[in-house]
């Protein structure tokens, strides 16, 4: 089955070879650049005014996916018509998608409206007064007054933009730094996974094929089976959409909880809180993923909870601190985390040396703009957090820590393509070097750093790692369409000042009018920012039970990593168990479904009866996210409250 999961892999790959159509044209960035605009207004309206669905959080992203929809069909319509004006190429479109996609996940609540907790909390919710001492005035403006304007609304619903100006440049900067390292970071390992392993893309196979309305012989949107799928989970969204306002209608099930079916005792009762999420974005775009990372997924979650009735049984202690009781499987998917980014540098070894010597000798044309990138959004970054008030060596471990877990992100989207933002260790890129060293001994390097450290948290929350895939999928629309690279990076980079720009925008302009109190009564990532500073107070002390959970998940990493190299078709992926470590109780149950599924047409029809039945859960996925992502997404964004009996969550 492995086998044939590879041939599909190559068959995709072969299909797309580069091309004289340049995809970064004045035209198409000036269209991403007004859409993605466009997105700032929905995400203002559904994520900030109506508080409803979270459209920057599913992958793709909604936005994107919308713009990607709305340019299929101005195709459609410029080919039918008689008007003189040329349609876009394929190339100009997947432009477009992720230039909407990057620039409206950075102004999503997971990342902006987080980031203005962190930076706000220490004005308005904390009770300690003097945290905020610590955090530099060009950093965020110091008048608990104008914060509170964020919160309550201000006076004259306007945004006193003297005051935040400079904290938005500076963060503005600080975005661009991150994001440079980042994408250069990425871009010096694409090359060697996209060239020499070949790695797979399928979101990346996806949109282009919709993008060219082709789905093998046969056009994607002509396609009856893709249709069929479509109209199943449409359906299954409609019925719930038509319960929320007819209470009367039937409701089909989100999840199906354990608990609500069979009461358990000790020690069963650690398996009371399972649930089975339905959830067909992730079925329907799972079907691409290798069977043995399908596997390696559900079965890593189920053993992790039998693990936990085992920690029942026996009394294991509770960490102070920890993600969860016995066997701390968030702690286990960092040090999973951590260990497959030392084994691909590792493996890449060679060949990043050598195409640093080339870069520097000029010798082979390897260019050298990705390592001078790479070596100044590092040093932009790490000086901007030492500036703050961060202790340099605290700066650096945890810059290192945030780029290796985007780096294996990348890796899960390149080899995987499973579409959800949540599949890292959420917070623990910063809780880890709390629970290493100890809150005292880094107050001790410097008053400042805790608190620093804690505003900089948004890296290690919210979806800020799920720019890295974007990026390497960017990377590999150019190389399949013959864009020149270093072309491609710097309109990407644009739309990451975009999105921060008309994000910081409409969330100032939105709180001032409304406030960030008028719905829910708090800020959305309020009380985790809180959490965080109270870390800072709380003298947090080494957690050496964490600890040795990381270093377990490590040695599991890469007992599966030397195994799959020793053992053909040796079913674990290590990819698989750091991804249910992380957020299993969202990816097994999908992901069981589609194992079982994927499993029994292979062996009854092979890689025939498994390519007919691709665009059927191409479908499944796509009427989901049109209809429970953009149509609702819609509704939100325009009458509010009517969504809220029926809540869809794309992460």
């Amino acid at each position: 089955m492995i086998a044939l999961d590879k041939t599909r892999e190559e068959d995709l790959d072969n299909r797309h070879r580069p091309s004289v159509a340049a995809g970064v044209t004045a035209r198409s960035v000036t269209i991403a650049v007004v859409l993605a605009v466009l997105a700032g207004v929905w995400v203002r309206q559904s994520e900030i005014a109506a508080l409803t669905t979270q459209v920057t959080e599913s992958v793709p992203a909604i936005p994107g996916l919308t713009a990607l929809i709305l340019m299929i069909a101005a195709n459609a319509l410029l080919r039918a018509s008689k008007l003189r004006v040329k349609p876009l190429n394929t190339p100009e479109v997947l432009t477009i998608f992720f230039f909407v996609c990057i620039s409206s996940t950075v102004m999503g609540t997971g990342v902006t409206q987080f980031l203005f907790a962190l930076l706000t909390a220490p004005y308005y919710i904390l009770t300690n007064h003097t945290i905020g001492e610590h955090l530099p005035l060009w950093l965020v403006p110091h008048d608990r007054e104008v914060i509170r304007w964020l919160y309550e609304g201000s006076p004259n619903g306007k945004v006193p933009w003297n005051l935040w100006i400079v904290p938005m440049s500076v963060w503005l900067g600080f975005f661009v730094a991150v994001w440079s390292a980042l994408y250069c970071l990425c871009h010096l390992f694409f090359r060697i996974w996209s060239r020499d392993e070949k790695l797979s893309f399928p979101l990346v196979a996806v949109v282009t094929e919709m993008a060219e309305n082709r789905q093998g012989d046969k056009p994607f949107f002509r396609n009856k089976v893709m249709w069929l799928g479509f109209s199943i989970s449409a359906a299954y969204n409609l019925i719930n959409i038509l319960h929320s306002f007819v209470p009367a209608a039937p409701q089909l099930k989100q999840l199906l909880v354990v608990h609500d079916y069979v009461a358990l005792g000790p020690p069963w009762s650690a398996l009371s809180d399972v649930s089975f999420q339905i959830r067909p974005e992730l079925i329907g775009l799972g079907f691409l993923v290798q069977t043995d990372l399908s596997f390696s997924i559900w079965a890593t979650f189920l053993l992790l909870r039998l693990a936990s009735v085992v920690g029942v049984a026996f009394n294991m202690p509770v960490v102070p601190g920890g993600s969860e009781p016995f066997p701390y499987a968030q702690e286990q998917g960092l040090g999973g985390y951590l260990l497959i980014a030392i084994a691909l540098g590792l493996k890449s070894r060679a060949a990043l040396w050598q195409g640093l010597k080339s870069a520097v000798t000029r010798k082979g044309g390897e260019p050298r703009w990705p390592y001078v990138g790479l070596a100044l959004g590092v040093g932009g970054s790490l000086a901007i957090m030492s500036a703050a008030g961060m202790s340099m060596w605290v700066a650096a471990i945890y810059l290192g820590v945030v780029l290796a877990v985007a780096l294996v992100y990348a890796r899960i989207r390149a080899e995987a393509g499973v579409p959800l933002n949540w599949l890292f260790p959420f917070g623990l890129q910063k809780d880890a070097i709390l629970f290493t060293f100890g809150g005292p001994a880094l107050a001790g390097s410097s008053a400042s750093t805790l608190p620093v450290l804690t505003a900089f948290s948004f890296m290690s929350r919210g979806y800020f790692p799920e720019v890295s895939g974007y990026q390497i999928e960017a990377m590999e629309t150019g190389r399949r369409f013959g864009e020149t690279q270093r072309k491609l990076a710097m309109t990407m980079l644009l739309a990451l000042v975009v999105g921060v720009v008309v994000g910081w925008y409409f969330h100032l302009t939105a709180f001032s009018q409304v406030g960030a109190l008028h719905k829910t009564g708090s800020m959305w990532g309020g009380g985790m920012a809180e959490h965080d500073y109270s870390q800072t107070t709380s003298g947090t002390l080494r957690s050496p039970g964490r600890i040795d959970a990381t270093i377990i998940g490590a040695c599991f990493a890469g007992l599966f990593t030397l195994l799959r190299q020793w053992i053909v078709g040796f079913p674990m992926h290590p990819l698989g168990y750091v991804m249910a470590c992380s957020y299993g109780d969202l990816l097994w149950g999908p992901f069981f479904i589609v194992w079982l599924a994927k499993s029994m047409i292979i062996r009854a029809g092979g890689l025939v009866l498994y390519r007919r039945a691709v665009p059927f859960f191409l479908g499944f996925a796509l009427g989901h996210f049109a209809v429970a992502g953009v149509l609702w997404g819609i509704v939100g964004a325009c009458f509010g409250d009517a969504v809220h009996g029926y809540q869809v969550w794309f992460g």
